[in-house]
């Protein structure tokens, strides 16, 4: 990534595999769950100053500004020229939880019952001004909404406004509360969610993806000045890419060339080759055309045996706008705790996919190094961060 260093200080974890980067690291090294994955018995009030103030947020704002709040205590909040820290929070549907509750109220009691907080709870971009607002932080507070790429881009997006100069520190992640009743008609209708409730990504017996919620904020500071102000650095932004597949609204493009061009250029943004890969945490949802896509390009790209991959999907389920982010946070856990989680509910690769080094059963050792995680979006976006370790 050309320009000032990125840092990754500080890390936020709202999910149903763990609240919290400790839980969260548990979850991802222990059993995989069945069914939806929701975060039972939410409260917001830690996070929140007072209820009203959480009510009038939606319930993916609450969860990001949740993760905000634990990445900046984390790794300390940075000081520094207000004008020049920043927001970025990506989201595939944004305060969807709101609007189908307020069409429920216009069509149950007309138009004057309507919340007056209908809007500014549903817009996408709510998540990103209400954690700007908490910490005065009037840099840009902006958000990326790309289907399930978008808290990849949003993170490979704040980095880039590092990089530039543009901003000292930027607070970057997704966040996602999709559990509606029309939601999940929608997504079943379309055949994409799995009968079995089981995430099983690239497992012959794989059928569908298990939906989830969460959010996940890093906290990225210029390296200079995260270690001037004495921060711990957990790892490092070392490139990013956006591409498109321009092929199909859901489809991945045939032989995952979308994957392949993504993940080429973001090697190319980092400058290292694919030989320099160490860990791929893969986007792996557990349908049939996504895996075997991106299994294809891995094998393109790398090789066998290839870099260490998992999908941690088969923990987290998938978080839609927040699972990018969600798999980032993992990436920087991996290094930290020197294991890369297993590919919990597979137990060994389908083989009419393209071989990949696919760690399942348990955690994997490794001696940490540049690593890619994964997102690819309804609409053939496509997402891949580079990160380092820090040093």
């Amino acid at each position: 990534m050309l320009g000032k260093r990125v840092a990754v200080t500080g890390l936020g974890v709202v999910s149903p595999a763990g609240i919290g980067i400790d839980d969260f690291w548990a979850g991802l090294i222990g059993e995989a769950p069945v069914g939806f994955r929701q975060i039972e018995d939410w409260d917001p009030s830690p996070w929140f100053d007072n209820p009203k103030e959480a009510r009038r947020s939606d319930r993916y704002t609450q969860f990001a500004v949740a993760a905000a709040e634990m990445a900046l205590e984390h790794g300390g909040a940075p000081e520094g020229d207000p004008l020049r820290q920043g927001v970025f929070i990506g989201t595939g549907i944004g305060g969807i939880s709101t609007l189908e509750d307020q069409i429920n109220v216009h069509s149950a009691k007309g138009a004057r019952r309507v919340s007056p907080f209908l809007v500014p709870m549903m817009m996408p971009n709510a998540a990103a001004a209400a954690v700007s607002m908490r910490r005065g932080w009037q840099g840009p507070a902006e958000n990326t909404v790309t289907a399930c790429a978008a808290g990849t881009h949003a993170i490979g997006n704040g980095a880039r406004l590092i990089a530039s100069g543009r901003c000292t520190a930027v607070l970057a992640g997704g966040s996602e509360a999709p559990f509606t009743p029309t939601a999940i008609a929608g997504f079943s209708n379309m055949t994409a969610l799995s009968k079995s409730g089981v995430s099983q990504p690239f497992s012959a017996g794989r059928d569908g993806f298990v939906m989830a919620e969460g959010a996940a904020v890093l906290l990225l500071e210029e390296w200079d000045a995260a270690v001037q102000r004495g921060a711990t650095i957990h790892g490092e932004i070392l490139g990013s890419a956006s591409s498109a597949d321009a092929h199909h609204i859901t489809a991945p493009a045939p032989g995952g060339i979308g994957a392949v061009n993504c993940m080429e250029l973001a090697l190319e943004d980092a400058g290292i080759s694919a030989a320099d890969v160490a860990h791929i945490n893969a986007h792996g949802t557990s349908t049939a055309l996504n895996d075997a896509a991106e299994a294809e390009a891995m094998a393109k790209l790398f090789g066998a045996p290839g870099p260490l991959v998992t999908s941690t999907k088969g923990v987290t389920g998938h978080a839609l706008g927040a699972a990018g982010a969600l798999e980032a946070a993992a990436v920087i856990l991996a290094m930290a705790h020197r294991q890369v989680p297993p590919t919990a509910g597979s137990v060994e690769v389908d083989p009419e996919l393209q071989p990949i080094n696919l760690v399942t059963g348990a955690p994997a050792s490794w001696e940490p190094g540049p690593s890619l995680s994964n997102s690819f979006g309804f609409g053939g976006h496509n997402g891949t961060l580079v990160l380092g370790p820090p040093n």
